[in-house]
């Protein structure tokens, strides 16, 4: 049928985008657990930019959805679930990246607080845009709220307490608006006002904040 024609599109497109997100063109991963591991032996202050790949995932998204936009005048909803499809697609290639989670939770050298930091941002700014796109899925929330999880639990596994080393909630949804701004070119709002009180921002980090809270139990 037509239908099923168009999904198997979507995926194709997705996936294929996913793939040139996640690899370069020597066919290396752009998504590693050293990215997180060796940021405690480089880093010395908190990070204030979510990691390159999931800024270039944000503006892959607005360009398209700006092309679908205009192509498809009228039908936002398949532009929106084009962009929760692609996200998705990424997310759950990083949840069941076996080799990045053995590397986290066992590998020689544990995820350090700058790490864990970083990580926490990147996710958190996933679920800062895809609330503000419209396409956080009850899906790709539980899916980012089990990746935090099991981030905070290999954490806490080496010994240490993720609350005294994560920034507040407030921190990250503000870091990541500001991204959001920069990436997409548009002015700062007036008297720092990002709307982080919205329904979407506010739903959302609350999500991520409760297993940051229930992590190590």
């Amino acid at each position: 049928s037509l239908v099923a024609a168009v999904d198997r599109l979507k995926d194709t497109f997705c996936r294929q985008h996913a793939l040139d997100l996640i690899f370069t063109e020597e066919g290396d991963s752009s998504l590693t657990a050293d990215m997180y591991i060796n940021m405690d032996k480089n880093v010395e202050e908190l990070a204030s930019l979510p990691s390159p790949i999931f800024q270039e995932l944000f503006v892959k998204l607005n360009r398209m959805a700006s092309l679908t936009a205009d192509m498809f005048a009228g039908r936002e909803r398949f532009a929106t679930l084009l962009s929760m499809r692609l996200t998705e697609t990424v997310i759950l290639w990083l949840s069941e990246d076996q080799s990045f989670w053995d590397d986290i939770e066992e590998g020689p050298r544990p995820l350090g607080p700058m790490g864990l930091q970083q990580f926490y941002l990147d996710i958190k700014f996933v679920s800062c845009f895809a609330a503000q796109g419209r396409y956080l899925s009850r899906n790709l929330n539980r899916v980012l709220n089990e990746i935090i999880n099991k981030a905070v639990q290999a954490f806490s596994s080496t010994g240490m307490d993720p609350d005294r080393v994560l920034p507040e909630d407030e921190w990250f949804i503000e870091v990541c608006h500001e991204a959001m701004e920069r990436l997409s070119g548009k002015p700062k709002a007036i008297d720092g006002d990002r709307e982080l009180n919205s329904p979407t921002a506010s739903g959302s980090a609350q999500s991520i904040s409760s297993v940051r809270s229930h992590g190590s139990t």
